[in-house]
């Protein structure tokens, strides 16, 4: 074989490699390394007949050229029956070329590619030189216009393909498929606008996740020249947005919310529920296959749920609670006089439940005012039997004031927000108010929703009820993910009323959590202008050092919630840890409830929240969250309610005890 016949099979091979094609693409492969395989796989004693300069100005450009077929990468040297040497360099060249990913989608002005050939005049007359020759037809070539360049284009395919890989990547079939549902249930704000668009790309995703995943790349440029770029950039209009928010994770309602903030008038009212019908019937199946279809009905808990195993302290007063009589016992065994002080003594709960509580026979605390969203009731399932739904291995919940579970911590996960940081400001509230958070740094950054990221890592993000956007369990939350970013110096947060819209549900909650640990300040009165939460000093030796503050405590008149006196002194009938650490348990945080005499929760709160469920559950979270909603607890006069204190937050209890003698304790939780 000569390199005239090894030409011609390059050539023939070409030909067979572009039927069907409109592009072609060259491989992530320097001009050098092209070079160097090529010559370098000849005899070495041969290697200077072969040292043209003709060749070498098409192998350089063009040597990587490739055609993908079935997402697999064709190189121009992908062909059979060559002889030595040529087939050492064929098997050279293709080696070289499909080992390294697409770089650049193929594009050229002019359809000749080498020079086919040329003559040199010798002693013998004229001898004609071959060289390496392509010829392009008119669907591959690139036509100029304007200003295009040859690197504009190729610039231009390379940021559509990375758009189109990062959309295939991050965005899941079940959102493609939840948000389908949507648009045709009508319950997306101009959603048949996006149905073919949505549906197109749910046909390439599904493509996609069947490719082997050392194809993908092949796969994303291939189809992003080949596909309209309404689908492949998908990702950067705001259909994308919504199911990129879906397919993070976010809840359905506020991903649809920030959606419609954008499309929707401000006036816009949903038609319909944002729920899919086949979520609904995913979750009853699946709740009928757990044996679950008894644990939804949910009651308010009574002293006859409860056992003496599962509880700390009962009164020596409080009638019926099974088992009981184990602490008559125990208080027969304390001995001494009893003696009043005046001193307030001050202990961790851990040492009050391990060192006071089982000496005493009667407990009083005093609800404070800015202990409201403290109030709490414990939940049962109205059929006793029912297996349960929850982490832990009991069918009881616990619902808080105001219908949250414990710090807003979780709000601000299901709402999108980052909750694990150096240092977290989370603003919650109950009305559609337009509250915003805003944080003033040491170095004077201003973080809010008109300057979300800071010098200094700190980040807003989540900006809820901005717009047209409402919801009446609204979260914003700022963050800070880089200790060595911080300054150190004095902080402030502060809260501003951006929109008022309702006169009902007035005030806000803020947490701000350092190492773990979490303080929170309510704030229970209408919001005018700015309130400043919080100002402290940072530094990485000493952490946080509050310098002023809303008041832990508000020294105001007594008034009565739930039927219990604020600022008085309120009979505890029993004392227990949340069911999640009865029996040994230990499944998340641990919280402490003190059971109030004559405490009657008013509303009808949710039978259980997400975070409670088994995990096997949560494929279906939208529904439940809906459930959860809507199965509320319908009112009894025979309710456990009280005060609750969760382990990871910062708060205290004063309690006045009875037993070997009385005293006064503020506890610290």
């Amino acid at each position: 074989m000569n390199f005239e016949e090894f030409k011609a099979k390059l050539q023939q091979n070409f030909q067979l490699l572009i039927v069907g094609k409109d592009s072609l693409f060259l491989t992530d492969v320097s001009k050098d390394q092209i070079w160097d395989a090529y010559i370098n796989a000849f005899p070495q004693d041969e290697q200077q007949g072969y040292n043209c300069n003709s060749c070498r100005q098409f192998l350089k450009p063009f040597g990587n050229l490739v055609a993908i077929h079935n997402n697999k990468l064709k190189s121009i040297w992908d062909f059979d029956g060559c002889d030595e040497p040529f087939e050492a360099v064929r098997q050279s060249l293709h080696n070289l070329v499909i080992s390294a990913p697409i770089k650049d989608k193929f594009v050229n002005t002019f359809p000749k590619l080498g020079t086919d050939f040329n003559f040199e005049q010798t002693e013998e007359g004229p001898k004609r030189w071959n060289h390496f020759h392509l010829v392009l037809p008119t669907n591959l070539l690139t036509r100029l216009s304007g200003i295009q360049t040859e690197d504009s284009i190729m610039g231009l395919a390379r940021d559509t393909k990375g758009v189109f890989k990062r959309a295939l990547d991050e965005i899941t079939i079940e959102a493609l498929e939840t948000t389908l549902d949507l648009i045709n249930q009508n319950s997306l704000y101009r959603g048949d606008e996006s149905k073919k668009v949505v549906t197109d790309f749910l046909k390439c995703k599904k493509e996609y996740a069947l490719t082997p995943v050392d194809q993908r790349d092949n796969y994303a440029w291939d189809n992003s020249i080949k596909i309209h770029p309404s689908i492949t950039k998908i990702r950067t209009n705001a259909i994308g947005t919504l199911l990129v928010n879906i397919s993070e994770g976010m809840e359905l309602d506020v991903a649809v919310g920030k959606f419609e903030a954008i499309m929707a008038p401000a006036n816009y009212k949903r038609p319909t529920a944002v729920m899919t019908k086949a979520m609904i019937e995913a979750a009853q199946k699946q709740i009928v296959e757990m044996g679950f279809s008894d644990s939804l009905g949910r009651r308010y808990a009574t002293v006859d749920d409860i056992t003496v195993n599962n509880v700390m302290f009962v009164d020596r007063a409080t009638r019926v609670v099974k088992g009981a009589d184990v602490f008559a016992d125990m208080a027969a065994g304390i001995k001494g006089t009893a003696k009043n002080l005046s001193k307030i003594e001050e202990v961790s709960i851990d040492d009050f439940v391990k060192n006071v509580l089982p000496t005493i026979t009667s407990m009083e605390v005093m609800m404070e005012n800015n202990h409201q969203n403290n109030l709490m009731s414990l939940i049962a399932p109205q059929v006793k039997s029912a297996p349960s739904m929850f982490k832990w291995n009991n069918g009881f919940s616990w619902s808080y004031n105001n219908n949250v579970t414990d710090s807003i911590k979780e709000k601000v996960k299901a709402a999108g927000g980052r909750v694990e940081g150096v240092l977290r400001a989370s603003l919650s509230w109950f009305n559609y108010d337009d509250l915003d958070i805003h944080a003033i740094e040491p170095n004077g950054d201003h973080i809010y929703y008109g300057n979300k990221h800071s010098r200094s890592s700190g980040n807003l993000d989540i900006d809820m009820n901005a717009g047209g956007a409402r919801s009446r369990s609204a979260v914003e939350n700022i963050i800070w993910t880089n200790q060595s970013m911080m300054p150190e110096g004095e902080y402030q947060v502060f809260v501003n009323q951006f929109s008022k819209r309702e006169s009902i549900d007035v005030g806000f909650t803020v947490e701000i959590e350092y190492n773990n640990e979490i303080m929170t300040f309510n704030y229970n009165k209408p919001v005018l202008g700015n309130v400043v939460v919080a100002k402290f000093n940072y530094s990485k030796k000493d952490g946080i050092k509050l310098i002023s503050h809303l008041p832990f405590e508000t020294l105001t008149q007594s008034k009565e919630v739930w039927g219990i006196n604020t600022n008085k002194f309120e009979k505890v009938n029993m004392m227990m840890a949340s069911p999640n650490h009865w029996d040994g348990q230990g499944v998340g945080n641990k919280h402490y409830f003190f059971m109030l005499d004559k405490c009657i929760n008013p509303d009808q709160p949710r039978g259980f929240f997400n975070e409670f469920l088994k995990e096997d559950l949560m494929q279906q979270k939208r529904v439940f969250e809906a459930l959860g909603d809507k199965l509320k607890v319908e009112p009894s006069t025979t309710q456990l309610s009280g005060l609750g204190f969760s382990s990871t937050n910062r708060a205290s209890l004063v309690c006045k005890v009875t037993g070997s003698f009385s005293r006064i304790i503020k506890i610290n939780f």
